[in-house]
């Protein structure tokens, strides 16, 4: 799918599926460690089922919460990401041997572009995940996800970080947020800056029995 931008070419439609943000606002924590890949954002994940990004099929129960996350794979064709989402490494790269969190089948199965100061060459899975390290802006990483994937949409994962860049940079039209019910008191937030949503999208919100609240957003008509 493409979307078109006033005043710009023709670009893919970009979205964001199934980030967790805490009720005080945080969707990551301050620190990732290999022991601790959330941080102090571990409650975020609680009751999260994640076979469920692979089909409605892959869990027992038919859940609105599960069905949701079921989005997450449909037509995407690429993946933004930043550095801190592949690993807990800052600075140069090292030969440590590291691959990433998700050992030797990682749950993308498209290529992957890690925005990072410090590229190297790709890293491939046999599953199709590619690994690609980029030092690029928000609209040249969305051009470059275009050229390895023609036609499909583009799933910005996050962390928070990336994500706030592309909704600064007006690239995002379309996310799926999940409200969860627990309080963090500390981390990085997802709406810091000057992003003002209400001007920007359209927002559905649904609260399940789990406490969890879904909201879906939507870029308003431009004219």
């Amino acid at each position: 799918m493409t979307t078109e931008n006033p005043g710009s070419s023709t670009r893919p439609t970009v979205r964001v599926t199934g980030m967790f943000v805490s009720l005080d606002g945080y969707a990551a924590g301050n620190f990732v460690a290999i022991e601790q890949p959330f941080g102090e954002a571990i409650a975020l994940t609680t009751g999260f089922d994640g076979r469920a990004i692979h089909g409605i099929d892959k869990v027992p129960d038919l859940t609105f919460d599960n069905a949701m996350t079921s989005l997450w794979g449909q037509g995407i064709g690429v993946e933004i990401m930043g550095r801190g989402k592949f690993g807990p490494q800052t600075g140069p790269w090292t030969e440590d041997g590291w691959r990433g969190w998700w050992g030797e089948e990682p749950p993308f199965e498209t290529p992957v572009i890690v925005l990072t100061h410090h590229e190297r060459e790709p890293i491939e899975f046999e599953n199709g995940t590619a690994f690609h390290f980029l030092d690029a802006t928000p609209a040249e990483a969305l051009a470059r996800a275009a050229e390895l994937a023609p036609g499909t949409d583009v799933r910005i994962g996050g962390g928070p970080t990336s994500v706030r860049q592309f909704l600064e940079a007006d690239l995002i039209d379309t996310m799926h947020l999940v409200i969860v019910p627990v309080t963090i008191g500390t981390g990085k937030r997802l709406l810091d800056g000057d992003i003002a949503p209400v001007e920007r999208f359209e927002i559905d919100a649904v609260t399940m029995p789990s406490g969890r609240t879904h909201q879906l957003w939507r870029t308003k008509p431009r004219g």
